[in-house]
């Protein structure tokens, strides 16, 4: 079997059923669902039995969070990839069949993604309008991942597969018990041993402000625990000089977002904490215009801050761009 689609579900009966017929749509067959059901309420599991398809398997648990639910997910796959979706995304009828054609010319990478389609959750939009997609897409190879993450948010759950093998390797995969960053956690960890190729195509969308949904992005004035323990691998000399950099950098530039949050609020002791912490982007434009807003109103950086979070597309980048 070529590919392994894990669905984890928790209370999205409403989406459910599009969501596996995005799959059930797809022109390359070759695939089995795996949908876990993480103690949902809402009947969305009872749902998934209802649905006549050999390649659907629905298993169950205790409500134990996505993290774990993924991760069983993984434990059960039998295809060489695996194919993360989540239970309120879609993927476009063409999504498979462009993973195989990434896969088969670049055969030494272990992640392979596409670009994805964010689509407010409203029923004019859906099913989502896909754009016309060129019939031999771009395929961007990225090297480093925290660098390119900067430039915009890369990766995103329901976009993203991975050789089923590496993932056996690293379980658990997703850090049990978190529910925010732990697909981040794991993309960089897979970039820190081979390549992303990214397909420069949308070919999945997810929807926009769903209330409880995984993409759902809640910022809180703390450094993401997933960044915390990519800082303690740089610093464990378990990386090349170059991810290294790469890592601490895109780490301090997080501090940098954490003190315009601070210094958005009014709190300018706590925002120059956090620039100090973010010396390592001392060099950038970006930690200058950060230290010239600790002599400006609260107001005009909370101003600043809507307005660039307006020009982002948020994927659960937990850092701006400018």
């Amino acid at each position: 079997m070529k590919f392994s689609v894990v669905i984890p579900l928790y209370n999205k009966a409403p989406y459910i059923n599009d969501t596996i017929a995005s799959v059930l749509a797809q022109t390359f067959p070759d695939f089995e669902i795996i949908v876990v059901d993480d103690g949902s309420t809402d009947g969305g599991a009872e749902l998934v039995t209802f649905i006549p398809d050999p390649r659907l398997r629905l298993v169950r648990q205790a409500n134990a969070g996505v993290s774990a639910a993924r991760n069983l997910g993984i434990s059960l796959a039998q295809g060489e990839w695996v194919v993360f979706l989540d239970a309120d995304d879609w993927h476009h009828p063409q999504y498979l069949a462009a993973l195989l054609a990434t896969q088969a010319n670049f055969p030494h990478v272990d992640t392979v993604a596409t670009d994805f389609l964010p689509v407010p959750d409203t029923p004019t939009m859906w099913p989502p309008r896909w754009p016309v997609l060129p019939d031999q897409p771009e395929v961007e190879l990225i090297t480093d991942l925290p660098r390119r993450w900067m430039v915009a948010p890369s990766l995103c759950t329901s976009a993203v597969s991975v050789r089923s093998a590496r993932l056996r390797q690293m379980q658990p995969c997703f850090p049990p018990g978190e529910s925010h960053g732990e697909d981040l956690d794991l993309w960089f960890r897979l970039a820190e041993k081979t390549p992303v190729a990214l397909v420069r195509s949308p070919l999945m969308a997810y929807r926009l402000a769903v209330e409880g949904g995984l993409t759902a992005h809640h910022p809180k004035l703390a450094m993401p625990p997933f960044l915390e323990r990519m800082r303690a691998r740089a610093l464990s000399g378990t990386m090349t000089i170059r991810q290294r950099r790469s890592a601490l950098w895109l780490v301090a530039q997080c501090e940098l977002t954490l003190a315009r949050q601070a210094l958005a609020s009014g709190n300018r002791h706590e925002g120059f904490g956090w620039l100090v912490r973010a010396h390592r982007a001392a060099t950038g434009r970006r930690w200058w215009l950060t230290a010239a807003m600790l002599f400006m109103p609260g107001q005009w950086v909370k101003n600043w801050q809507l307005w660039r979070t307006r020009r982002t597309i948020h994927a659960g980048s937990p850092v701006e761009a400018g």
